[in-house]
């Protein structure tokens, strides 16, 4: 995951920080680690938009429940973290929503140019009901099978997202009920259940989020339960084994690492063919451990050595099927927009290429995708309100009056798209880029300083390949799904006039794989040019020279 270039990197970061200063303030009620926190949360809504609010109730709830200060300095102290929350966050939308739409660019990703329409809209609310104009298909309906398997309680465990980050939930799910049962009578601040409540309350908001999401859910948006995921774990298991004198103490325990190990089993058992002695080792020395902790009593005139079998045993059971993973995923070579693990199960969401594994194993299509495709943000590096080019992210601002290709606007939700049967770079590619021959290549270069685009084409994933090929702008129409109504068809036809753009490039897709929205603005250019340009093919590829007078339509 961390070798793609995508900001959930920094999300899980940001949203890690933040918990870890709530922890602090904690301590001694100080009021200097919940601003902390609260600006963290900004920034992290700055990274990924709403996703990175979802933390907030259990920071809220937990503070309230455990500080230990009166009740309204507690109160006081969660509205200073909220007022911090909206100025790290709040500046920057501020700066967008202020700016008059004729000095900025375009607000990728909204139907309206609107910035507010994004947050709450395409990378917010939308995600959750399924209603977001302009983007792509996305998931299904509570019960009902979209494009990553029926929405629901248990989508975090089907084949698409199951591998991305449910090894250890069973197990923590289980530990973790189990400690609350254990310190439910503790006194209100009592530390371990305030570390308990907040990183499992973390994990399961997100993870509740991401199951029941009807919008657009990829699966590597798991990534934000790692942080969350791994403090349950290690909280849960040293809380139980501090009460393993108790024989619910044990049981518990006992029980947590054959749920993980069982679990890990079943997903391993998706891909038999990679590493196949793996999920029956991790099933033998889970039960072997669970045994040993079971049998604590009987070995206890033997401490260190029961000690030392439990950690041998339960450790390697219960990390082995995620340690490999990890490695093998991080060893493949990656392409694409979406990331994906190292092995994806037949049918669960994996992408070309391959998912090996040093000195041995290998899972065809198991690879997790990396580079092309952008984010929905704020249009491009030109002024007024010309579209970004390709890139990662499509970027707010930025100088002169040719669009880059870079940027840095992200926000919730990872590339829409990933579906079959959609148009260009949107269909069988699954976001990505279009790749430009040399012969191609060689023609976008030619005469390219005269122009302020050398080509356009529909969508910023298909301009992104021509634009990092040719190192010259490339106008992506429509922006990042060739559903934004930027460029209207008029402003095209003035861009062509003149004489601004070299090049339609055919085969970008005309928004036609966009729900509601104004995907018609992309298709009505395209049914322009093809009627007044004449289209010559460059191997392989329909280009149309926008500079060569019109032909009768």
């Amino acid at each position: 995951m961390f070798r793609f270039n995508n900001p959930d990197a920094l999300l899980a970061l940001l949203l890690t920080g933040s918990m870890y200063a709530l922890v602090r303030g904690l301590e001694k009620a100080q009021t200097k680690w919940l601003v902390l926190a609260g600006a963290l949360v900004g920034f992290g809504f700055l990274t990924k938009m709403l996703q990175a609010f979802l933390i907030i109730p259990a920071l809220a709830i937990v503070y309230l429940l455990a500080a230990p200060t009166g009740w309204w300095r507690r109160v006081w102290q969660v509205v200073v973290m909220g007022v911090s929350t909206l100025v790290a966050a709040g500046w920057w939308v501020a700066a967008v929503a202020l700016t008059p739409a004729a000095d900025r660019p375009y607000v990728g990703g909204s139907q309206n140019n609107s910035i507010l329409n994004l947050i709450f809209g395409y990378n917010g609310f939308g995600r959750l009901t399924g209603s977001e104009s302009g983007s792509v298909v996305g998931g299904g309906g509570t019960g009902s099978a979209g494009q990553w398997g029926p929405t629901g309680f248990t989508r975090l465990f089907n084949s698409s997202f199951g591998d991305m980050a449910s090894w250890l939930i069973p197990g923590a799910l289980l530990m973790g009920a189990a400690l609350l049962v254990f310190t439910i009578r503790a006194r209100r601040t009592d530390r371990e259940r305030a570390a308990l409540l907040l990183w499992g309350g973390a994990l399961v908001g997100i993870g509740l989020t991401i199951s029941l999401g009807q919008g657009i859910i990829h699966p590597y948006y798991t990534v934000a339960l790692g942080p969350p995921l791994a403090g349950l774990v290690g909280i849960s298991t040293m809380g139980l084994w501090q009460r393993r004198s108790r024989w619910m103490g044990r049981a518990c325990l006992a029980a947590g690492l054959l749920a993980t190990c069982v679990w890990g089993f079943v997903l391993l058992d998706r891909t038999p063919d990679w590493f196949p002695f793996l999920r029956f080792l991790v099933l033998t020395v889970g039960i072997l451990g669970a045994v040993v902790i079971l049998a604590l009593p009987w070995l206890r005139h033997t401490p260190k050595l029961a000690a030392g079998l439990v950690a041998g045993l339960g450790l390697s059971a219960a990390l082995a099927a995620p340690l490999f993973s990890s490695v093998a995923t991080a060893a493949t070579p990656h392409s694409g927009a979406i990331p994906s693990v190292t092995p994806t199960p037949s049918g669960g969401g994996g992408f070309p290429g391959g998912g090996g594994f040093p000195g041995g194993g290998r899972f065809p299509g198991g690879t997790r995708g990396v580079g092309g495709g952008g984010f929905p943000g704020v249009g491009g590096t030109g002024g007024g309100t010309r579209p970004g080019a390709g890139g990662s992210f499509p970027r707010f601002g930025g100088g002169g009056t040719r669009p880059g290709a870079g940027g840095t606007f992200p926000r919730f939700g990872g590339p829409p798209g990933g579906f079959a049967g959609g148009a260009g770079g949107f269909g069988g590619g699954f976001l990505n880029s279009n790749s430009s021959n040399p012969a191609l290549t060689k023609l976008l270069q030619a005469d390219a300083s005269h122009y302020t685009w050398v080509a356009a084409t529909v969508n910023s994933n298909s301009a992104a390949g021509y634009q990092l090929a040719s190192d010259e702008p490339v106008m992506a129409i429509g922006g990042f799904n060739g559903t934004d109504p930027a460029p209207t068809l008029a402003q095209f036809e003035k861009y062509v006039a003149e004489g601004k753009v070299h090049y339609f490039i055919s085969g970008g897709g005309a928004g036609g794989f966009g729900r509601g929205g104004s995907g018609g603005d992309a298709t009505k250019i395209t049914s322009w040019v093809e009627s007044h340009f004449t289209a010559k093919t460059v191997d392989g590829t329909t280009v149309y020279d926008l500079t060569a007078g019109a032909a009768q339509s």
